[in-house]
């Protein structure tokens, strides 16, 4: 297996180095870099930088997505609609098309995967510091995404948000579908994560898995990763009933809401893996449809699930942190 390994990860180096990556970068200046650019927008207080998860298929051939694909953009615009709505009450919205490693790279392990999905945050940073230098102006940042998006994000919080100055700015990053863990989280001692409702500055990230789950490819068997209960947003495994569920949201491509469930699942942290066990839901009614995950895998779902309690959310932490704000300008 070892030496499967090294013939992967040679591969991809060898792939990097012909020039699948090494195309001209992104130019985030123009306008069709971005599936998503509200900067003429005057009337909300903070901006979310939304990093969209993996819509690309990919192959050993292409393993990254092209941005100039037109099947490729439709659905990376979709998904991102999908999610927009929770974001957006009361933040200018900005995401990036970025080259996202493609499902592909998610049957490697992870040393072969790495240099894809380090190309891959190259495209999200220069767009990060692009949006930062371009429209930010000092206002309040929401960093969000999913899946891939999740990973990129918090990339992001390691690399970028070392600066203090850009720390102050940051409502909260919501890294969604991810996984980290306590020993990042040491090794990065700026890097803070959510232990409530309207904590700010801080990561909020979890996992849906059904009970029986053991082992993903987000939380690997023996890791155990940091989570928060989107419904009773506690870190720790006080169960929380299904009533706590202000509507589970399944959304389309246009970003419309097809069916709303109010009380869908309830949920609680496992202490073991940190995974977010979804209650009153089964396998059979909602499958992985990815074959990278197994059943009970509710990665697909995370959004989902608790879409009405993260709405409230996002709008919460954006109103603690704009008081927070006021305080200290009056002191």
């Amino acid at each position: 297996m070892r030496i499967v390994r090294w013939i992967a990860m040679l591969l991809a180096v060898a792939l990097i180095s012909c020039g699948w990556a090494l195309a001209e970068d992104v130019d985030y200046a123009d306008p069709a870099s971005w599936a998503c650019c509200e900067a003429e927008v005057a009337d909300k207080p903070a901006d979310v930088f939304f990093v969209a998860p993996t819509v690309y298929s990919g192959s050993a051939e292409l393993p990254c997505m092209e941005i100039a694909d037109e099947a490729s953009r439709a659905a990376f615009l979709g998904a991102t609609n999908m999610e927009k709505g929770i974001y957006d009450g009361s933040c200018r919205f900005f995401a990036p098309y970025y080259r996202q490693a493609g499902l592909y790279a998610y049957t490697l392990d992870e040393d072969a995967r790495e240099p894809y999905l380090e190309s891959a945050y190259a495209d999200v940073k220069a767009a990060f510091l692009y949006y930062c230098a371009q429209w930010n102006d000092g206002r309040p940042i929401v960093l969000a995404g999913f899946s891939q998006g999740a990973d990129l994000c918090i990339r992001l919080m390691k690399d970028c948000f070392r600066d203090e100055a850009l720390r102050e700015r940051l409502v909260a990053c919501y890294a969604i579908g991810w996984r980290i863990t306590q020993e990042e989280m040491d090794e990065c001692p700026w890097l803070r994560f959510a232990q409530g409702e309207d904590d700010t500055g801080a990561i909020v990230a979890f996992n849906s898995e059904a009970e029986g789950v053991a082992d993903s490819l987000m939380i690997p068997a023996g890791t155990r990763t940091l989570a928060i209960n989107p419904l009773n947003w506690r870190t720790d495994g006080t169960p929380a009933d299904r009533s706590l569920n202000l509507g589970a949201c399944f959304t389309n491509y246009d970003g419309e809401i097809d069916r709303e469930v109010p009380e869908l699942c309830g949920a609680y942290i496992d202490p073991e893996r940190g995974a977010l066990k979804v209650t009153g839901v089964s396998p059979e009614e909602y499958p992985p449809v990815l074959d990278i995950f197994e059943a009970g895998v509710y990665h697909l779902y995370d959004y989902q699930f608790f879409y009405r309690n993260l709405q409230r959310n996002v709008q919460t932490r954006v109103e603690a942190y704009l008081a927070q704000t006021a305080l200290s300008d009056a002191a």
